[in-house]
């Protein structure tokens, strides 16, 4: 069986076709198409007109390779760029009508829920009660767990490009009173999530997404070229001086850093500072970054459960609902 999953992030729409076989999603075709639709959100976080056509074409051009790759339909599904917005039914709406294709929105939660599911599979039950971070666009997820599933899981506002525009310049230098205020503002929504972690203690805290991939190459860890089993960390020391030469830089400058990518440059910042402040809240002095995360855990969950493991009406599902990942 070959099976697909398309995700609309806050800077590309990414296909990942998988055979499933033994139980795992094995790799297959991957393909991106760079949309930069932070650029595209006004003050309101409404996406304009330019951006749901953008939308639409990429989806669509998505399906059509999957189907090429001999998929059967993908899953799809938004981020926070799509979910957080004021006009998300009508972008919803303009997909389906301009490809026929269903793309869903996921509450926070469940984003969480299913980025554990991967990183356990991924990290094995040796990794003992795992805690896991991911720091997207728009929002942080935290989860903790013993078992497959998490015990808890949350979805807080303080994703990378989110507090680049509500707190820093996304161009020049900022100023020691910008990441101070920051700062702040990030310890306070922390807070209550990080005793918690601290109260588990997990034996392994592990990180996904490209934030921390990109912030743990800038620290000395293998390349990407070099395959997802090679094994790459992320400690607080290292990301405390990763912040510092961070902040020296304009957002043009940082591209030009050991993994910083030029469409993530100007929010590299604030991601590693959101890092380094859970990690210190939360006592963790190193991070296992993990390859695996929530495309993954959508294809576990649709090899276990086939088709129907979520709500037909994911899309309206509002924050916290939960979504059938317990059982098939």
């Amino acid at each position: 069986m070959r099976i697909s999953v398309v995700d609309v992030g806050s800077n590309t729409v990414r296909l990942a076709v998988a055979d499933a076989r033994n139980g795992a999603p094995l790799p297959v075709h991957t393909a991106k198409r760079r949309l930069r639709l932070a650029e595209e959100v006004d003050g309101e976080r409404r996406l304009g007109p330019r951006a749901v056509e953008r939308i639409v074409e990429a989806v669509g051009d998505a399906y059509e390779k999957a189907r090429r790759w001999g998929s059967d339909e993908p899953f799809a599904f938004a981020t926070a760029i799509v979910r957080d917005a004021p006009n998300r039914d009508e972008v919803l709406r303009a997909v389906e009508e301009g490809t026929g294709a269903r793309l869903r929105v996921l509450p926070g939660e469940v984003e969480a829920e299913l980025t554990f599911l991967a990183a356990r599979r991924w990290m094995g039950w040796r990794a003992g009660p795992l805690g896991v971070l991911d720091i997207g666009g728009g929002t942080l997820e935290v989860a903790f767990g013993r078992g497959r599933l998490p015990d808890f899981a949350i979805s807080l506002p303080l994703g990378a490009r989110r507090l680049t525009r509500e707190h820093l310049s996304d161009t020049d230098v900022p100023t020691e009173a910008e990441l101070k205020e920051l700062r702040r503002h990030v310890r306070h929504s922390l807070r209550d999530v990080a005793a918690r972690v601290r109260w588990e203690g997990p034996v392994t805290m592990t990180a996904t997404s490209r934030t921390f991939t990109q912030l743990a190459r800038l620290c000395g860890a293998p390349a990407g070229r070099h395959g997802p089993f090679v094994g790459r960390e992320l400690t607080r020391k290292a990301l405390r001086s990763a912040v510092g030469q961070l902040a020296a830089l304009p957002a043009a400058h940082r591209a030009e850093l050991p993994g910083i990518s030029a469409p993530r440059a100007s929010q590299s910042l604030a991601g590693a500072l959101v890092g380094h402040t859970a990690m210190k809240l939360m006592d963790i002095r190193a991070l296992t970054i993990c390859p695996w995360a929530i495309r993954e855990g959508i294809l576990l969950r649709r090899i276990e459960g086939g088709t129907d493991w979520w709500y037909g009406e994911a899309q309206q599902a509002p924050a916290g609902a939960k979504l059938r990942l317990a059982g098939g």
